[in-house]
């Protein structure tokens, strides 16, 4: 099949990357070690059930919830892009 100057899997192969990219990405935000007992932005207490569930924690629910408002406004993706542009 004659795509142009793609290749024959390079459609495929951008998703690829694209999807191995953000699973780095996630799992590099992913925290280590003990968790903190106050929050590092607001001192607020972090409950002990938090803590246990989400290792490394250091935000209370309303500062994490905070920041990932923030960090979904900077996404960085282009999801209305035409194929032709993803694989520039």
């Amino acid at each position: 099949m004659a795509t142009g100057w793609a290749g024959d899997g390079a459609v495929q192969d951008q998703i690829d990357a694209t999807v191995s990219d953000a699973v780095k990405r996630a799992r590099s935000r992913l925290q280590q070690g003990p968790g903190l007992s106050h929050c590092e932005e607001c001192d607020a207490a972090i409950p002990e059930a938090r803590r246990k569930a989400v290792p490394g924690v250091r935000l209370c629910i309303n500062c994490q919830a905070a920041h990932d408002k923030e960090e979904a406004a900077f996404a960085g993706y282009n999801r209305r892009g035409s194929k032709d542009s993803q694989l520039r």
